[in-house]
């Protein structure tokens, strides 16, 4: 990606191609008078309520990340910003897949959705957006402890194992997302994908390590509470950026539950207010009950039950040897001894061998493109185990370079040929190359024939360690999955060109670059064309009770208002959080925590 824009950002600058991938350009300019209303109002609501309720670094973290309650924020700045915190900011469309995202943790990286959400989910929106990414992930980036969880986290999340239907949750949750935030999407369809939502949501079997990993994720950095049960503060984005669900959180119907390894235990729905929340007394302790989930996980615990989990996937992953052979692709078969320990590993397709996370020399996708197999185990008669042989003990037992060799396996598995070559690596054995090579198991059974070319095969007592994706991302060129799903482009009529305009020259007047005296025919559009609209009344009222000019108009727009809010229940509590704004100024509050 020659035109790859890294902002100046050494983070951005890091990321590898196959998170490259799913970066899209943030088009500052779609971004409409409605949509930078959208961005004010949240941010004052937000101001004006978090600061009695959020976790302290949240006011003056804003500031720090380069966020202003006035615009939507330029990613160029949020770098600039948050390039000194050893962090940086890329924009995507929308949903991406569990894993490519907690990788951009791991990398130090937020992930913004370059969308906005629309007026009428002002309050809460399912799809992600520059709201929820920005003004709730980057403020709480300043705490050095906060961060450093979240990079954590990532790299723990990246390593994840998930399964088939984890994929076709994902896609059901974009699907969903994307029809919900699309103008006049008709209810027939979201009630559809809400129900195909549902359907994948009750049968998805033993949840796999990234759908518990995902709860854990789900109920600290997205909706986590810290300090005590009593008195919690908000940090998770999902409350910071909800500015419904933010006040409604803390009433005592919602219960706070101590924040332990238990968590795993809570599934969450994305399409709802969540019934609980978790609070933790520290950010140290997210760490605790992280290192005591990772000690679960295939990738420190290795064996038969992690190879269980790469083959569930259906998607390429990374067992380990004791050797340190990485052997990267789709798992397809193991062998198992009759105390369950791993006695032979099959992949299909495109794979790869590895060692230290990088590709071996000959050994990449094209080589191995119709897969890999290989033993698992000790051979026959021998204390050590085979990688720790010197070149010596090797050829005491046959394995010389141009000599025939017949290796038989505590498993059974037998392997005979010429011997090619031997790779070493940091004074251990990692693969023995055959060739005129025949493989067999106990029974009988052929695994490979001397007319399929050269054996390889790989060395090492047991599987240590077992992961998501690729062992050497870069070189396997992995392209994780991306959805068909793209989010909607939205193109507006005349009526609604015509709003943009009245909102553009509010914002205009409110900056003093017009005169006011322009106010009482905006507000006549509105009442005659607009009827719908109550924001940017809100903002004309606004104008009108700060300058004191036009008595009268700011009388009529009170009373406009407020027979707004009785006779339409869905905006009755925004305009009036609006009006309380108006009568508590945003100004003092920022001054107060300055």
């Amino acid at each position: 990606m020659s035109d790859f824009n890294d902002f100046n950002n050494p983070q951005v600058a890091k990321l590898p191609l196959h998170l490259r991938q799913f970066i899209v350009d943030q088009n500052y300019d779609k971004y409409t008078p409605v949509d930078q209303a959208v961005w004010r109002y949240v941010m004052r609501q937000n101001y004006s309520y978090l600061k009695d309720v959020a976790y302290y670094p949240y006011i003056k973290g804003l500031q720090r990340a380069g966020l202003s309650i006035e615009y939507i924020p330029d990613l160029q700045t949020m770098n600039d910003n948050l390039g000194k915190l050893g962090w940086g900011a890329v924009t995507v469309d929308g949903f991406i897949p569990p894993a490519a995202f907690m990788e951009y943790q791991a990398y130090r990286v937020l992930v913004i959705a370059a969308d906005i959400r629309q007026i009428n989910h002002i309050e809460y929106t399912p799809a992600p957006d520059i709201i929820h990414e920005s003004a709730g992930h980057a403020p709480i980036i300043a705490d050095a402890d906060y961060n450093s969880y979240l990079s954590y986290i990532g790299s723990i999340g990246e390593k994840a194992m998930f399964s088939a239907k984890d994929f076709e949750l994902y896609e059901a949750i974009r699907a969903l997302s994307i029809l919900k935030e699309a103008v006049d999407a008709p209810e027939y369809e979201i009630a559809r994908a809400e129900q195909h939502l549902k359907e994948i949501a009750d049968n998805m079997g033993e949840p796999s390590e990234m759908a518990l990993l995902s709860r854990l994720h789900w109920w600290t950095v997205e909706y986590g509470l810290i300090g005590s049960l009593d008195d919690p503060k908000i940090y998770g984005a999902g409350l910071l950026s909800s500015i419904g669900e933010s006040a409604s959180c803390m009433q005592e119907t919602v219960k706070k539950i101590p924040y332990t390894i238990d968590t795993i235990n809570y599934p969450y729905d994305i399409t709802k207010t969540q019934p609980q929340l978790f609070v933790t007394a520290t950010f140290q302790n997210l760490i605790d009950v992280l290192e005591q989930f990772a000690d679960t996980m295939a990738f420190r615990k290795g064996g038969s039950e992690s190879m269980i989990k790469a083959m569930e996937s259906r998607n390429p992953s990374t067992a380990m040897y004791s050797s340190g052979l990485q052997v990267t692709g789709v798992f397809i078969d193991m062998g198992l001894s009759v105390d369950d320990q791993v006695t032979f590993i099959k992949t299909t397709g495109p794979s790869a061998l590895s060692v230290g996370d990088k590709q071996l020399e000959g050994h990449g996708k094209i080589y191995h493109k119709d897969g890999f197999s290989s033993p698992v185990g000790k051979l026959k008669n021998t204390v050590a185990p085979l990688e720790h042989f010197n070149p010596e003990e090797l050829k005491a037992i046959g394995i010389e370079e141009g000599k025939a060799v017949d290796l038989h396996f505590e498993s059974g598995i037998r392997v005979s040929g010429r011997v090619k070559s031997v790779l070493r690596i940091a004074g251990k054995t990692v693969i023995i190359s055959f060739e005129d090579c025949t493989v067999k198991e106990g029974n009988g059974n052929v695994l490979f024939q001397p007319e399929w070319g050269v054996y390889d095969m790989a060395v090492g007592e047991e599987i240590i360690s077992v992961f998501n994706g690729a062992a050497d991302k870069g070189a396997y060129e992995e392209i994780t999955h991306i959805s068909d799903q793209q989010t909607v482009k939205v193109s507006y009529d005349a009526v609604t060109t015509q709003l943009h305009e009245i909102y553009k020259t509010v914002r205009l007047i409110r900056e003093e670059r017009l005169n006011h005296d322009l106010l009482p025919a905006l507000f006549g559009q509105l009442k005659t064309s607009h009827r719908q609209d109550w924001l940017c009344a809100v903002e004309i009222l606004e104008i009108l009770h700060y300058t004191g000019s036009y008595p009268e108009l700011e009388k009529e727009l009170r009373i406009y208002l407020e027979m707004k809010a009785s006779n339409e229940p869905d905006h009755k509590k925004l305009i009036n959080d609006g009006l309380h704004v108006i009568a508590n100024p945003v100004t003092q509050l920022i001054t107060e925590e300055d």
